[in-house]
């Protein structure tokens, strides 16, 4: 994976090309030099994503027997849906589409942090562990939330709230 793609995004006509938000003036030379993305793998918030399903995996690992099928699998299956859907969404090659994916991982980010807090309530991992996953969870929503802004730069208006609705 391209360690340099980052957050931000351009749509043009031929593909959605991923720079990082960081680049400033030098955004123009990377975009010259990069060109369009060939994958879904190229884009940093994907990688983010994979990071931090892995980090869950390595967490649930720890868990009790009995909760294999409880707590650790929806923690897992919540963690694995991020990426997925961030892939998903980018294949359908359409920019509504692609949006309404990146939300729905959004979601289910918020879902994984729901799961990740009660698992320290009820003593299932160390709080460390937790919090080194949702700071995770925090870069990734990040990075999904601008990604999305300027993908759907009226995202949050009240006119696009109400013709989504």
């Amino acid at each position: 994976m391209n360690s340099e793609p980052g957050i931000g995004c351009r749509v043009s006509e031929s593909a959605i090309s991923v720079w990082d938000t960081g680049l400033g003036s030098n955004m123009a030379m990377w975009q010259k030099t990069q060109g369009p993305l060939q994958s879904y793998r190229e884009l940093r918030v994907w990688g983010e994503g994979m990071k931090l399903a892995e980090q869950c995996y390595y967490l649930t690992k720890a868990f009790p027997k009995e909760e294999l099928y409880g707590l650790a699998s929806q923690i897992r299956r919540a963690a694995a849906s991020v990426p997925a859907n961030i892939a998903e969404g980018y294949g359908r090659e359409n920019r509504g589409d692609y949006v309404q994916f990146l939300r729905v991982a959004k979601g289910s980010l918020k879902e994984l942090e729901t799961h990740l807090i009660l698992s320290e309530k009820v003593h299932l991992a160390p709080a460390a562990g937790i919090e080194l996953v949702l700071v995770q969870c925090e870069t990734t929503g990040r990075m999904l939330r601008s990604l999305i802004r300027v993908l759907h730069p009226k995202f949050g208006s009240a006119k696009s709230k109400t013709e989504n609705a």
